[in-house]
């Protein structure tokens, strides 16, 4: 269990937790020099048969509230102390402020220095303490008496904590792991050494972590949980770890040390916020804030999402928007101060840390807010499932929950699920079929609109109709549909089942005998008129029939009587899609160095490629270049579609 303490500047703090385990917490001469706390101070209780009790020891001077709240953050135990000559002062009210809005249901209030007052006075200390920890979650926090000169209440309340230290049973925090860092030095023998809190999971010497914000790497070389050499830190432990491959000007008080699966940086967070009562005006947005996570804090603006305004004492949903990245997951307890960095105005629960520029406000998005507010992890995902009607991103899920087995996560709740081009995404099997039912009635409305055409093109049909949906969910849900026969595909084309393309027989013949004239030379096909010659067909009939192989997707039409075959045009697609992967770009002339086509013909090809979406063109200043369209389905659609597939008419 971790004990910190709380109160106001200069009522025995650092000498109670002296009298209470022996240790100064001032290791400072600044701090020695001035007799108060700037840094935040540890110290250990040795228990028998069990791990030691952990103290943080935090200065209470209102210039150091900050430094206050990084040890504040994630601590088992608040331990309140007052007193009893001065009774509540301001920092006593933010500190135990700070506590609540944290989440600490556990503690208990030391009344210090009863060697100086009489005992009237002490009772009156108590009375007033009780009256201000009625309206936290410390409402049933015992008050002990104590003096750390002479000693006296000292075992009884050293007696108390061991006692709430035996009861003590962490509930296991699950996830990856991650420790907030509130200390970076160097260790002879060691060398770079972090020290702080572990939030979740667990780290054992010889894992790879991941230094965030940021991407540095290093390797635990060895630790301490609890002042004790230790194989493995957990949540809940006091921890020193000492890293190899990185300097300690690298990280830094305020950066998280996590699994590399979850690591991440959040610049826009949504909070479900709790304005403290105390709050001196109410809450609206645009307000600057200072947000406080673990031993971090960085300033931001707000963006009230279900109300107009947050008045003292209530709670609602606001966005913050971060001018630094910080590390936050999904229920990770914050507290917001002040723009000057003067007063705690409240605090709240992280419900997502990769917040959505758009559609913020919308009541589908509020909907699903609420989904995130769940008990545990099962359930959230459970109920989150049901208000996503675009899906699930479960790589990006994975990181802001900080779970690391997402298949475990997700095991047991019924799901439909898209594993293709870079996309991970769960539908609730309500939602997989409304979006079904939408790509028929999209391809049903397209052949309303041009009858005479063979059918749409994914790509554009994920662009037009569905412009919030990952293109490659609406492709595996064609797929699906193909298959289960409620719609038809030829070559690129999606269509209505009835409305494929039927060759009779003897189109499909003269089909055969063309394939073979285009394949000869695939970059450079004959000409209409060349390719009637050689089967011996009028121009007017061949024409005719190529461009129903067009609408059937076995060949595509470049310009007005020049047809490449399908599988050529997939290699060129290959072909661009290189080039951009190596410069970000494609340009008309390193295209025609690639493919050894003329500088016309090479023109034509990018065009072509601009007018079925599968590449766009972009004009500026002067700069003529082409950029591959995501995820357009040009190449698996046409690289293996046989002529087979064109069915004669009976």
């Amino acid at each position: 269990m971790i004990v910190g303490t709380a109160g106001h500047i200069d009522h025995g703090k650092t000498a109670l937790v002296r009298a209470l385990t022996g240790v100064d917490t001032d290791r400072l001469p600044e701090e020695k020099k001035r007799g108060i706390s700037i840094e935040l101070g540890y110290a250990y209780l040795p228990v028998d048969g069990s791990t030691p009790l952990g103290f943080i020891d935090v200065p209470g001077h209102e210039r150091f509230v900050h430094t206050m709240l990084s040890g504040a953050t994630g601590i088992d135990f608040g331990l309140l102390v007052v007193a009893a000559d001065d009774g509540v002062m301001p920092q006593t009210r933010e500190h135990l402020a700070v506590l609540h809005l944290l989440g600490v249901t556990q503690g208990a209030c030391a009344i210090t220095k009863i060697d100086r007052v009489p005992a009237e006075r002490v009772r009156e200390v108590a009375v007033e303490v009780g009256h201000l920890l009625s309206a936290t979650r410390l409402a049933d926090a015992p008050s002990f008496p104590v003096s750390s000169i002479t000693g006296e209440g000292v075992d009884v309340l050293r007696g108390y904590l061991l006692d709430a230290h035996a009861r003590f049973r962490r509930t296991a925090a699950e996830g990856g792991f991650r420790l907030a860092v509130d200390r970076v030095f160097t260790l002879e023998g060691a060398g770079t050494v972090v020290t702080g809190t572990v939030f979740a999971g667990e780290v054992r010497v010889g894992d790879e972590v991941r230094i965030v914000p940021g991407d540095r790497r290093a390797r635990v070389r060895s630790l301490r949980a609890q002042n004790r050499a230790s194989e493995r830190g957990r949540a809940g432990d006091r921890c020193a770890l000492a890293l190899a491959g990185i300097e300690v000007a690298e990280v830094a008080r305020g950066q998280w040390v996590t699994d590399p699966r979850i690591a991440s940086a959040s610049e826009r967070v949504d909070v479900r916020v709790e304005l403290f009562p105390d709050a001196p005006k109410p809450l609206r947005s645009g307000a600057a804030v200072h947000l406080h996570v673990g031993a971090a804090h960085a300033i931001g603006r707000i963006a009230l999402l279900d109300v107009e305004s947050l008045a003292p004492g209530a709670t609602a949903l606001l966005q913050v928007v971060l001018q630094d990245g910080l590390g936050l997951w999904a229920g990770d307890r914050v507290v917001l101060r002040d723009a000057s960095a003067a007063h705690t105005m409240g605090g709240g629960v992280v419900l997502d840390p990769m917040a959505p520029v758009r559609y913020r406000r919308t009541q589908e998005r509020l909907a699903l807010l609420a989904a995130l507010d769940g008990p545990d992890t099962r359930t959230r995902f459970a109920d989150v499932l049901q208000q996503a009607t675009a899906g699930v991103d479960l790589d990006a899920l994975g990181r802001s929950w900080g779970v690391v087995d997402v298949e475990r996560l997700i095991h047991d709740v019924e799901h439909r699920r898209v594993r293709q081009s870079g996309v991970d995404l769960a539908f609730a099997p309500a939602h997989w079929m409304r979006l079904a039912d939408s790509v028929v009635a999209a391809v049903d409305a397209f052949h309303a609109r041009n009858p005479d055409e063979p059918g749409v093109d994914l790509a554009r049909l994920a662009r037009m109709s569905f412009p919030r949906v990952e293109a490659a969910v609406v492709q595996a849900t064609a797929d699906a549909l193909v298959r289960a026969g409620r719609l038809a595909r030829q070559g690129a084309w999606l269509m209505q089942p009835e409305h494929a393309v039927r060759l009779s027989e003897q189109e499909r013949v003269f089909a055969e005998r063309i394939r073979p004239l285009l394949a000869e030379t695939p970059f450079d096909p004959p000409w209409v008129r060349d390719i009637a010659a050689a089967i011996g067909q009028p121009e007017m009939h061949t024409r005719v029939l190529l461009n129903r192989l067009a609408k059937s997707g076995i060949v595509y039409q470049i310009v007005r009587d020049l047809f490449y075959d399908a599988l050529a045009i997939s290699k060129l697609a290959v072909i661009a899609q290189s080039i951009q992967a190596e410069s970000g770009e494609l340009r008309a002339a390193v295209f025609r160095d690639r493919t050894g086509l003329g500088r016309k013909r090479a023109i034509q090809v990018l065009e072509f490629f601009d007018r079925i979406g599968f590449t766009r063109r972009i004009r500026a200043r002067g700069d003529d270049k082409h950029v591959l369209r995501a995820n357009h389905p040009l190449q698996a659609l046409t690289v293996a579609t046989p002529p087979a597939q064109a069915r004669p008419t009976s």
